[in-house]
């Protein structure tokens, strides 16, 4: 008799089979869903109202990703990640933005970007003076501080050669990947995250990785609606992805085949995120991937891994179908002290609300909580963020279209899509609320990657975005009202130094809800390290910290609306005091 995991396996098998051999009709998975209807509004207050300040705030480099009014290739469709980060210290995020180049003519210009934070509500970009000036593909975004000297370091993934950054602590970068041993063959790097899979105290890499692409060999006209576009994934060459152990000494080791990584079925990865999904202490692994099942790699505790995504019930929709798995977001949406997980996907389907039932076993709530509503947008990065501090963490997407040449024709498939809101109403519920947030949300843009972190410490979560072909957008929150919050920045010492993978519980009144420190999340992007907690009308929360290396920490009624650095076995160490912006209310 065939064993339930067998019966997975072979289901999966045939899945995997019939997405591969569709053949050149070009596009994503899509299920070709409908809207649900929408439900009458609550009619509660949303006090956060988003602009968009990047150009007064000094932002004004477009991001690069192929021609802008044709694409003959899938690496001119997929856009790029984002990232805020702390690279000098000064407790203020700088900006961190990912460009692809063209195709035809790779111009130096098309250059990632590195902001210093003015903490004036500006930026200077320090990208030629930090030695990060790179053209070329990049796609993927992780920060961590590798080698544990108190700076954050940058990896970054391209089509081609990814490549690891020094932080020298001088406000300059080093490439180290040669020296490092992460060169590499070749391959589409996409997803990237630092994580301690052994917590031995030092962060190891995991990257995924796309289609095996050759613009030589890789056909360029394919069909979707009627319109010759550009082909993939379907039909292209799936890729297998990669773990490197931190070996301690600012080098790595590939343990891809002893981890049990590279036995898993070749996928079409994008955005990965090491999180601890099964509450055992240990970080498992993500990946979203398009238009194949999705991975979740399940830590073992001993250095390996067992790809299990398909018997957690996190790998496909609830309707067993495969989606266009594109950003990933995790968080604890209904105070459960479980990690739920929110992902993206292609037009007429809708994101894929996975709900954590305790032990890493996910059911897919997405129509009951009220994501349905909205099928028309391709989507891209998204996030679990509290952004009116009310202590119940939102949904925040951005969208774009892929195709220049569809819009054309079908005016109603643009590439140019507007963002959306979920606001959760408790209870497991969401409702829409993208139309009534102010013109940051409103306005159409071809996004891709997007972050959310507090950009001029005033206490709520702003957010930053990627556009293709554009620059940036930087979406101010003017939070209104008297919700109350609480901002947390982990320091390890056995842990790693970034603290990546650790759990924060804070419990605030009646409620409790789970944060994990991560290293890549939302769409290939980094979002701050700080955690956020909304608080709503409490005015204190007491923490219960989950060090990276399994340590408890508990420190009891912190008072709201400041940032507490703790430091691992000490405490709190210091509680850093911000002028507030002349914008909050």
């Amino acid at each position: 008799m065939m064993t339930r995991r067998q019966l997975i396996a072979l289901i999966s098998s045939a899945l995997f089979s019939r997405v591969v051999m569709q053949g050149q009709e070009g596009g994503m998975a899509s299920r070709g869903l409908k809207p649900t209807p929408r439900p009458k509004p609550s009619g509660r207050p949303f006090n956060a109202r988003f602009v968009d300040v990047a150009e007064a705030a000094g932002l004004r480099r477009p991001s690069i990703c192929g021609a802008p009014d044709h694409t003959r290739y899938l690496i001119e469709t997929t856009g790029a990640g984002i990232a805020f980060l702390d690279y000098d210290n000064d407790g203020w995020l700088d900006i961190f933005i990912l460009s692809g180049t063209l195709m035809d003519v790779p111009s130096p210009h098309t250059t990632n970007r590195l902001y210093k934070n003015n903490r004036d509500g500006t930026f200077t970009d320090v990208t030629e003076k930090a030695g990060l000036e790179r053209s070329g593909w990049a796609m993927g975004v992780t920060v961590g501080d590798y080698n544990n000297d108190g700076f954050e370091d940058i990896f970054v993934t391209y089509w081609g050669q990814n490549v690891l950054y020094r932080n020298n602590g001088d406000g300059t970068f080093t490439d180290v990947t040669r020296q490092a041993g992460l060169e590499k063959p070749v391959r589409w790097g996409t997803g990237c995250t630092f994580l301690d899979y052994d917590r031995d105290g030092h962060l190891d890499l995991f990257v995924s990785n796309y289609v095996v692409f050759d613009p030589k060999t890789v056909p360029q006209s394919c069909n979707w609606k009627g319109v010759q576009v550009n082909c993939g994934p379907r039909g292209l060459e799936p890729e297998s992805h990669l773990l490197f152990h931190n070996n301690g000494d600012e080098t790595f080791t590939d343990v891809t085949v002893s981890s049990g990584i590279g036995a898993a079925k070749k996928s079409y990865g994008l955005t990965a995120v090491a999180a601890d999904l099964d509450g055992d202490g240990w970080p498992d692994i993500y990946v979203a991937c398009d238009s194949t099942p999705s991975l979740f790699f399940r830590n073992k505790h001993d250095g390996t891994f067992s790809e299990e995504g398909m018997e957690r019930g996190i790998a496909l929709s609830e309707d067993g179908l495969e989606q266009a798995g594109m950003g990933v977001a995790v968080g604890d949406y209904d105070l459960s002290g479980n990690l739920d997980v929110v992902k993206t996907h292609f037009q007429s389907d809708i994101p894929g609300l996975y709900h954590n039932q305790g032990k890493g076993d996910f059911e897919d709530v997405s129509v009951r909580a009220g994501l349905g509503v909205e099928t028309r947008y391709i989507c891209w990065g998204t996030g679990f963020a509290d952004l009116d501090n009310d202590g119940l963490p939102d949904i925040f997407t951005v969208a774009g279209g892929v195709y220049p040449e569809v819009e054309r024709l079908f005016p109603e498939i643009p590439m140019n899509m507007p963002r959306m809101l979920f606001r959760n109403l408790g209870g497991g519920t969401f409702e829409d609320l993208s139309d009534k947030v102010g013109p940051g949300v409103t306005a159409r843009r071809c996004s891709r990657g997007c972050a959310f972190g507090d950009f001029d410490n005033d206490g709520d979560l702003d957010i930053l975005i990627m556009n293709r072909n554009a620059p940036p957008s930087l979406l101010r929150n003017d939070l209104t009202g008297t919700n109350h919050w609480l901002k947390v920045l982990l320091v390890g010492v056995k842990s790693n130094r970034s603290a990546i993978g650790a759990l924060v519980t804070a419990h605030y009144g009646q409620e409790r809800q789970a944060q994990e420190v991560l290293a890549q999340s939302s769409y290939l992007s980094v979002c701050d390290r700080r955690l956020h907690f909304g608080l709503g009308a409490i005015a204190s929360a007491s923490l219960e910290i989950r060090w990276p290396n399994g340590n408890l920490e508990t420190i009891p009624d912190i008072a709201a609306d400041q940032l507490v650095v703790i430091r691992e076995g000490a405490g709190i160490v210091s509680s850093p005091r911000f002028p507030i912006a002349s914008h909050r209310a």
